[in-house]
């Protein structure tokens, strides 16, 4: 079985800079990590390799120094790493973002299964899974909590839904996106750090896509812009009150009301 999990490098922090012009995230020297949902993923893919066989392979999309998760997942027990890295890739909204992945993903090879963390941190969106395998025209299902029974045709998988929990079998080659506490991702191992330095990480650009039209890679690409985006404001204003119980309980009162946080009722 040929397993391939997406992954992606995110912000390690809020303090992140917004290009005023493209609207993006400025992540050239942001301290990074990778995102936690697809740490879930890659220990979901790890745990089908070591009960029934497969080959484990990475892709992600970003700049050079998202190399470093790749090289992380080669630390839990991932076989091959691709980087999608082109500057024409740059500013991708959902829907680019997961055409570029569904071109690299058929660049990269044939694989019966692609695993998804449920969404990244720095976007929320949780729809790449979802239109990664429109792209792919292969079947999918995603809030995945649970693996059931996998064959050589099939995996089956409870999913975990607004109002119930259900149950898929679905064919291979399909896609499934994971959800947060499937399994308890494992930490990187020292010792294939050492084992694994000098592997080596395929680096794909538009021009090994079978599409190379850039009008349909990154901002070009991209049907939605983001009008406005800004970081988040801190608020770090406080006041210290003085007095009895019954003094410091009007006064929260009163606050509460200026403040509109209560009404009272006439």
């Amino acid at each position: 079985m040929n397993i391939i999990v997406c992954i992606k490098q995110v912000p390690g922090t809020t303090q992140v800079e917004i290009d005023p012009e493209t609207g993006v995230l400025k992540r050239d020297g942001v301290e990074s990590k990778m995102n936690p949902y697809d740490l879930y993923a890659l220990e979901t893919a790890l745990r089908i390799k070591e009960s029934y066989g497969a080959e484990v392979t990475v892709i992600t999309m970003g700049p050079p120094q998202a190399r470093e998760v790749i090289r992380e997942a080669f630390m839990m027990g991932v076989d091959r790493g691709f980087l999608l890295s082109d500057r024409r890739f740059g500013g991708a909204d959902v829907l680019a973002t997961s055409y570029t992945l569904a071109q690299g993903i058929k660049a990269a090879g044939t694989f019966d299964l692609i695993i998804c963390g449920k969404q990244t941190t720095d976007g929320d969106t949780a729809q790449v899974g979802a239109e990664l395998a429109e792209f792919l025209d292969i079947p999918h299902v995603t809030c995945v909590c649970k693996l059931g029974s996998i064959t050589e045709k099939s995996i089956t998988a409870d999913l975990d839904l607004p109002l119930h929990t259900g149950t898929a079998e679905i064919a291979f080659p399909c896609l499934i996106t994971v959800e947060k506490g499937i399994f308890e991702p494992r930490l990187p191992s020292y010792k294939r750090k050492l084992a694994t330095r000098d592997r080596e990480i395929t680096v794909l650009t538009l021009d090994d896509m079978s599409d190379k039209n850039p009008k349909h890679y990154g901002l070009n690409g991209s049907p939605t812009q983001v009008k406005r985006i800004f970081p988040p404001e801190n608020h770090n204003d406080r006041q210290v009150w003085e007095g009895n119980d019954e003094e410091l309980t009007k006064k929260l009162f009163e606050y509460l009301e200026s403040g509109k946080f209560l009404q009272q009722l006439r």
